[in-house]
């Protein structure tokens, strides 16, 4: 492992000498290649540093209660050994996670949907709430959201919607939140009393980029038609609603929320070509299906990962057994103390099959 850590260490200084050179500096392309490269390895090279300093340290005090030392200063050297072995200890744990394979998709920025399961208008109100509530996560961390795409209900809530949110790690924090979400609750409307169980479905695509998902303009049918709102009523009189199909798979996408028929049909491209790549890795990953399992979720949209249940205050995640009793907080965007287990428990799998 440390041979390993040494020729990154190497490597990012490398790239300090590469990045002053004339000739690269002139070259804007490639400049920003070798910042982007550097920055990359700029944690590890940090913490692998850090351990060096402290292995040096730890190596020295251990010299140092050799020597024949006054009981007072004996119990000095004796309480920083201990320090710097429970450092040199996290370093170590920390400079292995920090090794393992990276997720090519974790700073790319993401295209969430968001579709009312079972349950009808209760399962379109709690779309509603999901949405406000990664929204407001990502306010937290300082991205940027906007809606793609969406489908309203009479009484407030979305049938299905579909928003952009960029920012650095955007799906490295977002990935886990893809499957089923169960929601029990009483509903508004139901006089009885009764607790409902309703269902909504997330799935969180990595933005594509143009080079990764060539679309030939001859695989399309696009349709442009008059949007309309909550009942189906017609909001506008102007064919600025967009309809693209990609006829070889048969995926169809929809956006009627700007008043621009380009703007829309910019934003269902978006989403199409986040659709594909989805589609595309999907393929690729069923051949690798016994270490997607190693993983804490599959990605899969029918698989139920989490309940919100309302009467009891409770939010479960059922792929890492966790129970939290802060529903309202999560609900307000609360969500990185459930998305940092599930990170760790994740790490922790990959780290097994390493090991």
């Amino acid at each position: 492992m440390f041979d390993k850590l040494q020729h990154i260490e190497d490597k990012y200084e490398n790239l300090n000498t590469l990045m002053s050179d004339p000739d690269v500096l002139n070259n804007p392309q490639e400049l920003q290649k070798h910042a982007k490269t550097q920055s990359d390895l700029a944690e590890i090279v940090e913490v692998f540093r850090r351990y060096k300093v402290v292995n040096e340290q730890l190596e020295d005090a251990k010299a140092l209660i050799e020597d024949k030392l006054d009981p007072e200063m004996k119990e000095m050297v004796e309480l920083e050994i201990g320090e710097l072995q429970e450092e040199k200890a996290n370093l170590e744990s920390k400079l292995k996670i920090l090794l393992l394979p990276k997720d090519p998709n974790d700073e790319k920025n993401v295209i969430v949907e968001i579709r009312g399961g079972a349950g009808g208008d209760e399962a379109a109100l709690f779309a509603a709430e999901l949405y406000r509530m990664y929204t407001r996560y990502a306010e937290t961390k300082g991205w940027k959201t906007d809606i793609l795409s969406s489908h309203y209900t009479d009484i407030g809530g979305y049938k299905e919607v579909s928003f952009s949110v960029e920012g650095h790690g955007a799906y490295s924090k977002l990935k886990y939140e893809s499957g089923v979400h169960r929601v029990q609750r009483v509903p508004s409307t139901e006089s009885g009393g009764r607790i409902h169980t309703s269902t909504v479905t997330v799935a969180v695509l990595p933005e594509a980029e143009d080079v990764e998902v060539n679309i030939d303009a001859n695989d399309l049918r696009i349709d442009v038609f008059c949007s309309s709102g909550p009942g189906g009523q017609s909001v506008n009189t102007t064919q600025s609603a967009v309809r693209v199909t990609h006829i070889p798979t048969g995926l169809v996408v929809s956006c009627q929320d700007e008043k621009s028929q380009h703007k829309n049909k910019d934003k269902a491209l978006k989403v199409l070509r986040a659709r594909l790549l989805e589609k595309f890795e999907g393929e690729q990953a069923g051949e690798l299906a016994a270490t997607r399992k190693t993983q804490v979720g599959t990605g899969d949209r029918s698989e139920r990962i989490r309940t919100y249940n309302f009467p009891q205050g409770r939010v479960t995640d059922h792929r890492i057994g966790l129970t939290l009793h802060k529903l309202d907080q999560m609900l307000l965007g609360n969500i990185e103390e459930v998305i940092v287990a599930l990170t760790t428990t994740d790490q922790a799998e990959k780290l097994k099959q390493v090991d």
